[in-house]
């Protein structure tokens, strides 16, 4: 088993668009099963919608608009990123947090490619990891994880090769305190952090009046206005979370759901 230690950039916009986000570059580091560095991949992407880059990416990345613009599109890219991934016979994905997989994923949609790859690509959320291995519930930049362990930041923040050579060096000091049952798939979620959030609230008001927690109850008083009801992928999205949390709370009324 290989470990793909991933990082990405991707494209930010100073307004709002209905246009997705893309990404700008992929970094990649391979380690073999005792952890040793195999090999790299690095590669920034001419993006399809936003030619050019916002002076804050800029910035942030330090990826010059002239390095942007001689690129090859994400296609080309992706192509590449997954005939070196294929190199290894069976590899786990390790990423500092989420986002990295869903953007490739949204990307891999959007220039209308099959993501049957992605999503059956097993990752390890790093993040999530390290914060249960800290026992802090506060996210954590991959800079001041570094810090905490005592272990010296190396190459630029915010480009996606430094970056994942730096998570690499996290993964190695902490690989013993992680827990592999945490492996996940990539899974579309149709609510936000918010609207999950307004369910567990709205749980623990009910509680609080001594009113037993109705899924139809809360939908009516909780939820109607403030979150939309017009898919049906969202609103059993945020059923599933209602049911979790009665699991979790009230075990003895998870039978009495609504």
């Amino acid at each position: 088993m290989d470990y793909i230690i991933l990082d990405i950039e991707f494209n930010g916009r100073k307004f709002a668009s209905d246009l997705p986000m893309e990404v700008i570059e992929i970094g990649a580091v391979r380690l073999d099963a005792s952890l040793r560095q195999m090999d790299e991949f690095s590669s920034v992407i001419q993006p399809r919608y936003f030619s050019n880059l916002n002076r804050f990416i800029k910035q942030k990345t330090g990826i010059a608009q002239e390095e942007i613009d001689r690129a090859s599109g994400f296609p080309k890219v992706i192509a590449d990123f997954t005939a070196w991934l294929n190199r290894s016979e069976a590899f786990l994905l390790v990423t500092w947090g989420g986002e990295d997989l869903k953007r490739i994923v949204f990307d891999t949609r959007m220039h209308k490619l099959d993501d049957a790859y992605w999503m059956a690509a097993d990752y390890l959320d790093l993040l999530k990891g390290f914060l249960r291995y800290k026992n802090v519930t506060n996210d954590m930049s991959v800079e001041a994880a570094l810090l905490d362990l005592n272990i010296a930041a190396s190459g630029s923040a915010h480009r996606a090769l430094d970056d994942s050579r730096m998570t690499a060096e996290i993964f190695r000091a902490i690989f013993d305190k992680l827990d592999f049952d945490n492996i996940q798939q990539f899974k579309d979620t149709y609510t936000n952090a918010k609207e999950r959030r307004m369910v567990k609230n709205a749980i623990r008001s009910m509680h609080a009046q001594n009113i037993i927690p109705n899924w139809e109850l809360l939908v009516e008083h909780y939820l109607k206005g403030k979150a939309s009801s017009a898919d049906p992928r969202k609103l059993a999205e945020l059923q599933a979370v209602f049911a979790a949390e009665i699991e979790k709370t009230q075990p003895s009324v998870a039978g009495k759901l609504g």
